[in-house]
């Protein structure tokens, strides 16, 4: 495992704890009715520097929340140490920067965000979801995207997509309910061998405790979700908003407004509905992988 296996934990990856922070220090700066623009000036910063703060997207001076917490009137000395002392986890380096060479910024987050995830749900019109994908077809599918790539950077990038994998075995990581249209499995990534071999990595992944996989088959026709992949990540603190992760060719985007929210969970739950039950999904994928190879 790798060394920054330790803020895997749910709940204590940087991302969200950045987050719970920053919706801590917002609570607080609202309470006493105090603009972004007069916190910003009070640590010699802009009102936008606290907005980002304050949205978890940037990391914490600890000297800039002590400040913070004094002009908000912030006295009792429990809370103020608990608040720094969270500034000071959220400032933890996550397992995914070792790979910032190879990693562009907007995926950094999500890695932050499925790693403190309790329940991540995810459609996919295109490829095996990357939590549940051999290496060999993860090398493929980043080649197919990463042509001119050298070799190095191609491992590096497998290496990535195996790591994150590691939550789906971990003590108290998230649920996977992947539901993956069928042309994903018949289009053959790789080749042959390449292929026949994911769908049996689906087949024992389809067992395990921590993973719900649906097919959706070809004559179920159009469906609620057709417009293409998502996912939505839910988290252990009841504070957190779901995050819905809309992944785009050079970037991404995160949802996390409630009518966003609501509006792709309504799709998830239509095609979840105009998908094959869990339980017949071995079935369904045994019947596939006699198929993978045969001629048309």
């Amino acid at each position: 495992m790798s060394a920054g296996s330790q803020e895997e934990a749910p709940g204590g990856g940087p991302t969200v704890l950045r987050i719970l922070l920053g919706s801590q220090l917002r609570k607080l700066r609202e309470s006493r009715g105090i603009t972004r623009e007069a916190a910003g000036y009070e640590i010699r910063a802009s009102g936008s520097k606290i907005s980002r703060m304050e949205l978890g997207r940037v990391s914490f001076k600890e000297r800039d929340v002590a400040d913070l917490l004094t002009m908000y009137g912030v006295s009792d000395s429990a809370e103020r140490d608990a608040l720094i002392n969270l500034a000071r986890q959220a400032n933890n380096p996550g397992w995914w920067q070792h790979f910032s060479d190879v990693l562009p910024g907007w995926f950094q987050a999500y890695l932050g965000l499925e790693a403190a995830a309790s329940l991540i749900r995810t459609y996919e019109i295109q490829f095996v979801p990357g939590l549940l994908q051999t290496p060999d077809y993860a090398r493929a599918v980043i080649m197919l995207g990463h042509a001119g790539a050298t070799a190095d950077e191609i491992n590096r990038r497998v290496d990535v997509r195996l790591q994150r994998q590691q939550i789906l075995t971990r003590s108290g990581g998230p649920q996977l309910w992947a539901v993956i249209d069928e042309a994903v499995l018949r289009r053959p990534i790789g080749g042959v061998e390449v292929m026949r071999a994911q769908i049996e990595a689906l087949i024992e992944a389809s067992k395990m405790p921590s993973v719900r996989l649906q097919i959706i088959p070809f004559q179920a026709g159009g469906h609620a979700a057709a417009g293409g992949p998502f996912a939505i990540l839910r988290f252990p603190e009841p504070e957190l908003p779901d995050v819905v992760y809309v992944e785009q060719l050079t970037s991404a985007i995160y949802l996390d407004k409630r009518e966003d929210v609501d509006h792709y969970a309504m799709a998830m739950e239509r095609v979840c509905i105009d998908a094959e039950p869990p339980n017949h999904t071995p079935e369904i994928l045994g019947k596939l992988l006699n198929e993978v190879g045969r001629p048309a």
